[in-house]
């Protein structure tokens, strides 16, 4: 049986836990569009929308390009 928990598509109102549980090579990209406090106990408990806001990006590209580079959607 595929495990399909794996290939859920990252959405902005997912928290920044959740992402890097289900998708780990999350952790690096999103660092690499600046998200360097992944780590820190309040990411856990913060949505992707959130910390986009908090880091002054724009939520909707984000989503893009973790889906994409995460092989969940096409460029």
């Amino acid at each position: 049986m595929e495990n399909t928990m794996e290939k859920e598509v990252v959405s902005g109102d997912m928290l920044i836990g959740e992402i890097l549980r289900k998708h780990p090579d999350s952790a690096y990209l999103l660092m690499n569009c600046g998200m360097g406090c992944i780590g820190c106990p309040s990411s856990q408990m913060e949505s992707l929308t959130e910390a986009c806001m908090v880091h002054g990006l724009e939520a909707e590209e984000v989503v893009k390009y973790l889906n994409v580079e995460l092989g969940l959607a096409s460029a």
